[in-house]
């Protein structure tokens, strides 16, 4: 019986680790639909996805989202054919992720922007900063640049003229405060605020914690940012049928509505 009982832990465990991960198995399409399996993290990408479900169920497309915690599994999913799309990325982290693993994917349609925030549980203003401060920011290249640029632009650091998106901790030349730049793994950051002074969080991850980045960031981004986020397939599927139904849903009329009422200017339609 003791053997009987650890073989079910085992198998318990690794259901559960499973789960974690996102199940990319494709489910069977009902009859007469065509499934279209996305990745998507869940706020706001898989909330937004949940709006065009219905329309699209009408159109003959069967809509199966798939939420996923990271910012690397959803790419490699789709170019390993796991996933039919994604919609969790702007297009900076996009060309660098596919530049760097020479993945063939594509950009088919421009959705919102999330403005990225500096918030902090310890200070109320950015000018409020002391000398040595510790501020954390994403790891990853792209968003690791943009958030060095908010720090920038809110009179943190100066950075080296021309830097850019891939702006690195390298590239700072002027550093009035001595702040100490700590990167980390971007869903890691809201529960970063309980021991830094401050962390450039990425919306989505804000959300999920229940930040309102028009409220509780210290210094957002405006509404012109370039980090617009977008609906990616692979190169080759643009004009599968259904991917095009999939990409009108998501720059249709409701979708903006949804994303202006919803979020209140947190997230800003980019269509």
């Amino acid at each position: 019986m003791k053997k009987i009982a650890l073989f079910m832990l085992v198998v318990l465990a690794l259901a559960g680790m499973a789960a974690g991960c996102g199940n990319t198995k494709q489910a069977a399409a009902p009859a007469g639909k065509t499934v279209v399996k996305i990745g998507a993290t869940a706020v706001p990408h898989a909330e937004i996805l949940q709006v065009i479900k219905p329309a699209l169920d009408q159109e003959g497309v069967d809509l199966q989202i798939v939420e996923m915690t990271d910012y690397v599994r959803p790419n490699l999913a789709v170019a390993d054919k796991e996933l039919d799309a994604n919609f969790f990325q702007h297009i900076p982290y996009l060309d660098k992720f596919a530049g760097e693993r020479n993945l063939q994917l594509a950009n088919i349609a421009a959705i919102h922007i999330e403005p990225m925030g500096i918030y902090s549980h310890k200070i109320k203003t950015i000018g409020e900063l002391a000398n040595g401060a510790e501020i954390a920011i994403p790891n990853d290249p792209s968003n690791g640049g943009r958030a060095l640029a908010l720090l920038a632009k809110a009179g943190v650091i100066t950075l080296k003229e021309g830097a850019g998106v891939n702006a690195t901790v390298s590239d700072i030349t002027a550093n009035a405060k001595n702040v100490k730049i700590r990167e980390l793994e971007a869903p890691q950051l809201p529960r970063a605020l309980e021991d830094v002074a401050a962390a450039v969080i990425n919306t989505n991850y804000a959300l999920e914690a229940k930040l309102v980045p028009t409220r509780d960031a210290l210094v957002i981004e405006q509404n012109d940012s370039p980090y617009v986020n977008i609906l990616v397939v692979r190169k080759g599927d643009e004009n599968r049928p259904e991917i095009q139904k999939l990409a009108k849903a998501l720059t249709s009329p409701e979708v903006k509505k949804f994303i202006t009422e919803k979020y209140q200017g947190a997230v800003v339609p980019a269509f």
